[in-house]
């Protein structure tokens, strides 16, 4: 906060914030750390002011840091300031009627300095004083004074809350204010305030670090008692700066605020973050000179990568985005009230200690619009875009007026750094080898499938997986409105792969091509694995239409929200018009979901139902046998089961597949004896892993796919069949040998 000039010290300014007035009072020249809790005469101040103005929604003590107290801690002073007016005008407390000169002392002192340093203080020595009169038989005009007093403070919100906790206490002693009193501390280069004490009463789960060795941010998991909700506490570098640091860092910033970015440079985000870090580190440089403030290169370097963070970029999100354990993070409005809120891969939903302010949330969505290129304004209330820093990538959601009432909200989707791939989701238990080994099958006979599920149940992920089952032999084609599969990943590892990126469903006017043109340009491009990042509109008719004319000779696999086989069914005939005989080019419906633990608290993804989409009915695939289950969850195993349909060797869609092999035709044993040496293989991978797990990452297992269909092929051409036994041991020779060439 920077105050007009000529604001004198502990003077105050009262900012309209949103729909808060925010009262920051002048800290600057200070000699002590400003603390309502730990020092009377900053109470009485605050108090003070708060008497002349008691709609203020917050309070700011403004120094390096600001001390940002909250709505419900700036209530609790406002009622004292209010009993302090009310005693003083209506009550007129201190009038000199029937009281002599000591008792009117006493009065003074009560109201005019211990009521506003210290109005704990004042209730104690006022129901001490009312005792010791009435031992004394006395009910004078003077008792009936006190006990106007303590009848006011006796209903305050700040007594009811330490009352049980007063017997004994000492007039003067501030330590019962920390437990009331304990602000959000942020530096003065940013908005966002953070609550950096650990709360009260609340028992440390874990604590882990994120981040650079240099610039490590602590985070603690904790669990308060009576609370559904864990706590996920964190303290990043530039909360722990000294005073020099942060006064370099408020000064920087304000210079370069005054040289921001242009649109163009958004479209380039890595590279503009690279020119602003070179001038921020010279800034730095430069006026910790001028201040003869000594950094040395580390801290330099440190300085700068906050200062890039709080100007360019997308200040403490990136810090949580560290966090490879966090899935989502979510920010709702209005923004500046309400503390973030994560899911953790281990804790569920928790929230955390970080309370944005409405001007970053206005500067991020300024950014994200450049970034994306496309709208969000009141006309297109919603904004669908990505957003990626270093190997970090997110989905990012943004809603606002008129959709959201009360202004601008995020949703963040975290993505892994490294792709998900079969393997991983064994070892994560998404998935048993048998479902992996039946993927792999069925990517290899280039099926069509559809990849649904809830929201968070792992859709995206799973589809991005099975990338890594193509051959990198065949073009892939992958068609999305936001980037969220692993192109960049399949590209490094050699890849024949396009990417294509269409416009939202939402979104009606802009440069971008329409899904379905996107779809039908994409087979004008030639023999291709077709992938939909994810099916919602008007691609359904054009993906569909390709499907049936047979114009896609290869897998085509995409994701659509839905939580059974039938539910997708009413999805894409009767939302998206689809004609029910162009659904049946479906060939495999597989489901993810999350589960739940019985009480609630806890939540896993799961692979809950892999079916195959028969084609010989006509309206309805439930009542007609449409649609059978190749594999079930079972609950109390906690894993897929195979039925008997896919047992007995029953499944069409497979019999299809080995139609157009001659080794397999008419042969179902060939076919389930494949499957099984595709699961073992997935599942020797997850077992050798333990010292190694990069095995389980993309480059190995593309490289052990890569193996396996060269083994195959080479023992096919020996022996004239697939012989199962040979090819695994084979391929346990070969993977023996990469290991051992790892290590060396």
């Amino acid at each position: 906060m920077f105050f007009k000039k000529g604001t004198q010290l502990f003077g105050y300014e009262v900012v309209k914030e949103g729909r808060e007035d925010v009262m920051y009072i002048n800290c600057f020249g200070y000699a002590l750390v400003p603390s309502i809790s730990d020092d009377a005469s900053m109470m009485a101040r605050v108090i003070d002011n708060l008497i002349e103005n008691p709609r203020v929604s917050r309070i700011v003590l403004s120094q390096q840091k600001n001390y940002v107290y909250s709505h419900a801690e700036t209530q609790m002073l406002i009622e004292i300031a209010n009993i302090y007016t009310y005693l003083l005008r209506e009550e007129r407390i201190l009038s000199l009627e029937g009281l002599d000169a000591e008792k009117v002392g006493m009065l003074n002192y009560l109201v005019l300095t211990l009521l506003r340093s210290d109005p704990i203080g004042c209730y104690v020595t006022v129901r001490r004083l009312i005792r010791e009169e009435k031992i004394l038989h006395r009910q004078t005009e003077y008792v009936r004074r006190l006990e106007k007093i303590y009848s006011l403070l006796n209903k305050t919100t700040m007594i009811k809350q330490v009352a049980t906790k007063l017997e004994g206490l000492e007039v003067g002693n501030r330590s019962i204010y920390t437990e009331i009193f304990r602000p959000e501390v942020l530096p003065n280069f940013t908005f966002t305030r953070l609550m950096t004490e650990l709360p009260i009463d609340a028992e440390i789960i874990e604590e882990y670090s994120l981040g650079e060795k240099d610039e490590k941010s602590e985070v603690t998991i904790l669990k308060k008692k009576n609370k559904v909700k864990y706590y996920y506490h964190i303290m990043p570098p530039e909360f722990k700066l000294d005073e020099d640091s942060l006064l370099l860092l408020d000064m920087a910033k304000q210079v370069l605020l005054e040289h921001r970015p242009r649109a163009e440079e958004f479209l380039d985000p890595e590279r503009m973050r690279h020119v602003f870090f070179n001038i921020a580190r010279d800034l730095l440089t430069e006026l910790a000179q001028t201040k003869r403030i000594k950094l040395s290169y580390k801290e330099l370097m440190n300085l700068a990568k906050i200062l890039v963070r709080h100007t360019v970029g997308f200040g403490l999100v990136e810090i949580l985005l560290q966090d490879a354990r966090l899935q989502d993070i979510v920010i709702n409005a209005p923004i500046g009230l309400t503390q973030i809120f994560v899911r953790h891969a281990d804790y569920d939903e928790c929230i955390t200690n970080i309370i944005p302010s409405q001007e970053d949330s206005e500067s991020w969505a300024a950014k994200f619009r450049m970034i994306s290129g496309r709208p969000l304004d009141e006309s297109h209330p919603v904004l669908d875009t990505e957003l990626a820093l270093k190997n970090i990538r997110a989905r990012v959601s943004i809603i606002q007026k008129p959709l959201s009432p009360y202004g601008l909200a995020y949703a963040f989707r975290r993505f892994r750094e490294r792709p998900w791939t079969l393997p991983l989701f064994i070892k994560r238990r998404m998935m048993n080898p048998l479902t992996a080994g039946l993927f792999s099958f069925l990517i290899d006979g280039g099926r069509t499938m559809l990849i649904a599920g809830t929201r968070s149940s792992g859709k995206t992920s799973l589809l991005g997986s099975l990338l890594f089952e193509l051959m990198p032999k065949y073009r892939v084609i992958v068609i999305e409105d936001t980037l969220e599969l692993p192109v960049e990943a399949l590209r490094k590892l050699g890849y024949d792969i396009q990417r294509m990126k269409v416009r939202a469903a939402l979104l009606k006017e802009t440069t971008e091509v329409a899904a379905d043109e996107g779809i039908r340009t994409s087979l004008r491009l030639g023999d291709s694995v077709l992938i939909i990042g994810e099916v919602r509109s008007l691609e359904a008719k054009a993906l569909y239409e390709a499907m049936r004319v047979g114009a896609l000779a290869n897998t085509v696999a995409g994701t659509i929200h839905g939580a059974s086989p039938y539910a997708i069914f009413d999805r894409v005939v009767n939302d998206l018009g689809v004609p029910i005989t162009s659904f049946k080019a479906t060939d495999i419906i597989a489901v993810a979901n999350p589960i739940k633990s019985p009480d609630g608290m806890h939540s896993w993804r799961r692979l809950v139902q892999l079916s195959e989409v028969r084609k010989n009915w006509t309206s309805d695939p439930l009542t007609e046998k449409g649609f059978v289950d190749l594999l079930k969850y079972n609950a109390e195993k906690d894993e897929l089961e195979p039925t008997d349909e896919l047992r007995n060797g029953e499944s069409e869609i497979l019999k299809s597949i080995a139609g157009n092999v001659k080794e397999w035709a008419g042969n179902w044993d060939a076919i389930w004896d494949n499957i099984l040496l595709r699961s073992k293989i997935k599942e020797a991978l997850v077992k050798v892993s333990g010292k190694n797990p990069l095995l389980l990452e993309a480059p190995f297992v593309v490289k052990s796919n890569n193996a396996f269909h060269n083994i195959s092929d080479s023992v096919l051409r020996e022996l004239g069949n697939l012989d199962s036994k040979r090819i695994f041991s084979e391929w346990q020779d070969w993977l023996k040998r990469e290991i051992r060439r790892q290590r060396i």
